[in-house]
């Protein structure tokens, strides 16, 4: 099988290493990727936005099956345009990629369809948004009603800082605080059949215990020895299965990654939101534990036939990924710093640990830092704290002027914890 991934960050990466060790992937590309993606796939210059480039690329190079990425290209109908050329694509439409596109969409399927989440309202004056503050009282949710690179939401207790992110917005969803972990958990789905992978936690918050400003994430980990076993198996009946068929009673069948972020809250399982792709860094943990190769999974959502495989396989190592970030990430991030250590992590640490290249470019012989969130370190091993040891390792081995990383990425949940 030809395989073209869309994209350019860890979640790509991770997507295009899985699929390069996929004994059935004959050729994999990548559009427009990164210095590290670019050793395990050729790498080929295109506007990820623009549909028919991306069909018009997918066409020449062959591929039987294209895997989008990011949100944005989803939500811009990318994966529509694929499925005019007639090539398989892992990706949900346009419209409905309007659960992650939309957060007042997802809350009007979330009520037709039954899904337990947060009250909520959705405000597009001044008036509203104070009535709803007032309403809800602190913590304040405020959360950007489109798609703003995983840094739309503010949870704070500061009525001005609340007031001050609804301003910025054109429209609004302000929603009651939901208390309890978080959890990821995403599932592969065509339309129909929904196939739930391993549940993951990841750290939104930029510095340690949870503190700092939010980002894409800084790290993540699975399996979450705290959770409850049924947890996936309640999810799938309470979440994911409902907000499915509830997609094709509506005539917008969503086919492809529907991430569900969740609240364990003490009143039950509470959805936060809804993603239309993989998530970062969720991803990078969920597949470095998933053993059945990816390849014919996705292809089997893509091509309508998830009934009919195999049972998923997993390793029941733990995982974690660390995320090395650019001076000042997540404001504006400093790029052009040379990274080191990347030999020496392939050298001395693999297979158990390895690199996957988020914000980075190459310079002539150099891999040089170009986004802020830079690399996730990723790390496996018998348990928790083995994989944590393993990855941290790592991470102390990379050289980049400026950067930072938390150093307590499933610290708790190794000694038990949340």
């Amino acid at each position: 099988m030809k395989v073209l991934v869309i994209g350019s960050g860890a979640r790509e990466h991770a997507l295009c290493r899985s699929l390069s060790l996929d004994p059935h992937v004959t050729e994999l590309h990548c559009a427009p990727g990164n210095a590290g993606i670019a050793e395990v796939a050729q790498l080929h210059q295109v506007d990820a936005m623009n549909g028919q480039a991306v069909a018009a690329l997918a066409t020449e190079l062959g591929a039987e099956l294209v895997v989008v990425g990011p949100e944005a290209p989803l939500v811009a109908g990318v994966a529509d345009a694929v499925r005019e050329a007639g090539i398989p694509v892992f990706g949900p439409s346009g419209e409905a990629a309007q659960l992650e596109g939309s957060k007042a969409f997802a809350k009007d399927v979330m009520a037709a369809a039954g899904v337990p989440t947060a009250r909520s309202y959705v405000c597009t004056n001044a008036d509203e948004v104070e009535e709803a503050l007032d309403a809800f009282g602190a913590p304040y949710v405020v959360k950007d009603d489109g798609l703003a690179a995983g840094k739309g939401v503010v949870v704070t207790a500061d009525l001005d800082v609340a007031r001050a992110h609804a301003a910025g917005c054109e429209r609004v969803v302000i929603e009651e605080f939901l208390d309890g972990p978080e959890v990821s958990l995403f599932a592969i789905t065509d339309g129909e059949t929904v196939l739930p992978l391993q549940p993951a936690q990841d750290f939104k918050r930029a510095l340690d215990n949870d503190e700092g400003p939010n980002t894409g994430g800084m790290g993540a980990y699975s399996p979450l020895p705290w959770a409850d076993p049924k947890l996936v198996e309640e999810v799938m009946q309470t979440v994911l299965q409902p907000t499915v068929d509830e997609m094709r009673r509506r005539g917008t069948p969503f086919s492809g990654l529907l991430y569900a972020g969740l609240a364990i809250t003490s009143r039950g399982v509470r959805v936060i939101e809804f993603n239309a792709r993989f998530g970062d860094p969720e991803t990078q943990v969920v597949l470095a534990r998933l053993q059945t190769p990816l390849a014919g999974v996705l292809l089997a959502a893509a091509n309508g036939t998830l009934a009919h495989l195999e049972p998923l396989r997993w390793s029941d190592d733990a995982a974690v990924t660390v995320v090395v970030a650019s001076h000042n990430y997540p404001g504006t991030p400093r790029t052009g710093d040379p990274i080191s250590g990347l030999d020496e992590v392939a050298a001395q640490d693999a297979p158990y640990a390895y690199v996957l290249h988020a914000g980075t470019r190459r310079e002539s012989d150099a891999v040089v830092s170009a986004g802020g969130r830079v690399l996730s370190v990723t790390a496996t091993g018998a348990d928790l704290a083995e994989a944590r040891r393993r990855a941290y390792k790592a991470v102390d081995r990379i050289g980049l002027e400026g950067s930072q990383h938390r150093t307590d990425i499933a610290a708790k949940a190794a000694g038990a914890g949340v």
